[in-house]
């Protein structure tokens, strides 16, 4: 299959050897008479003729051939361009809701009056077994086991171990965490514990306090962990069981764990943190 640039010179090279040859017997009847002239003439011009018109066809195709070659590079480089734009303006849409979020935190750290560095998600346990988060703050930042870990929504858990540069923290939702709360409405207290099922039960609550549904749960200080009442859920069910002396509280936490992105490491008063 022979390529468009081959045809063109194959083309050009025809164009030249068919004029060699026309103005060859063009010359054999410059000094032959008026007769043998224009007998030349009529033969010569229109070969000559059609040899410029396929020849101007040829080039033409040939430029045509050129701009879309350049149409298409073109082309390439805009959809490039487009890409790059999409992306940076994703980036900056991005940028600019990681600036909310990290405002929005340190509003929150502000008026709370709490030692606190920011710290962003990078990692989440992938078992079923624990509900964890890595976060991007370590032992060089500070970061000791036992901190407790808040967003404005609410509490998150807590610090379980740290490296230089990160740490994992255990959710409340976790099985194994617990921490000391109270019904902010009536102020009954007990332990809010996970159950691994994005909620948490409040144990240990006497039959005889009044719990209703919707009420706020708050942690109540005693744990020496969180801060005296910082937001945990609210009440969405109550099981009171003919037998036992507790009743069944399970609580919706106010923090959406499967979001979460930014959050605040707090530092106790005997933390001995060098961001006191």
């Amino acid at each position: 299959m022979f390529s468009k640039k081959m045809l063109v010179m194959a083309g050009i090279f025809a164009f030249v050897v068919i004029n060699i040859i026309l103005l060859f017997i063009s010359a054999r009847y410059v000094g032959s008479s008026s007769a043998s002239r224009h007998l030349g003439m009529g033969i010569v011009l229109p070969l000559q003729k059609a040899v410029t018109v396929s020849i101007r066809s040829i080039r033409s195709m040939w430029s045509h051939y050129f701009f879309l070659i350049a149409t298409e590079k073109e082309n390439d480089m805009l959809k490039k361009m487009l890409a790059k734009t999409i992306y940076d303006v994703n980036l900056c849409k991005e940028t600019e809701l990681s600036n909310e979020r990290f405002r929005k935190l340190l509003d929150f750290k502000n008026a709370s009056g709490l030692k606190s560095i920011p710290a962003e998600v990078i990692g989440k346990d992938p078992s079923q077994w624990y509900k964890m988060l890595v976060i991007d703050k370590g032992t060089s930042e500070g970061v000791i086991k036992g901190l407790p870990v808040v967003v404005p929504e609410g509490i998150v858990g807590q610090v379980i171990d740290a490296s230089d540069h990160h740490a994992k923290v255990l959710l409340i939702i976790d099985s194994n965490s617990a921490v000391d709360a109270l019904v902010q409405q009536t102020r009954a207290i007990g332990i809010v514990k996970g159950d691994s099922e994005n909620r948490c039960l409040l144990n240990y609550v006497s039959r005889k306090e009044t719990v209703n549904i919707g009420d706020s749960v708050v942690t109540s200080g005693l744990d020496g962990v969180f801060t005296k009442g910082f937001l945990i859920g609210k009440v969405t069910d109550i099981i009171l069981n003919k037998s036992g002396i507790f009743q069944e509280i399970e609580v919706s936490p106010f923090v959406d764990f499967d979001k979460i992105e930014e959050v605040l490491i707090v530092f106790s008063p005997s933390s001995q943190s060098k961001y006191r």
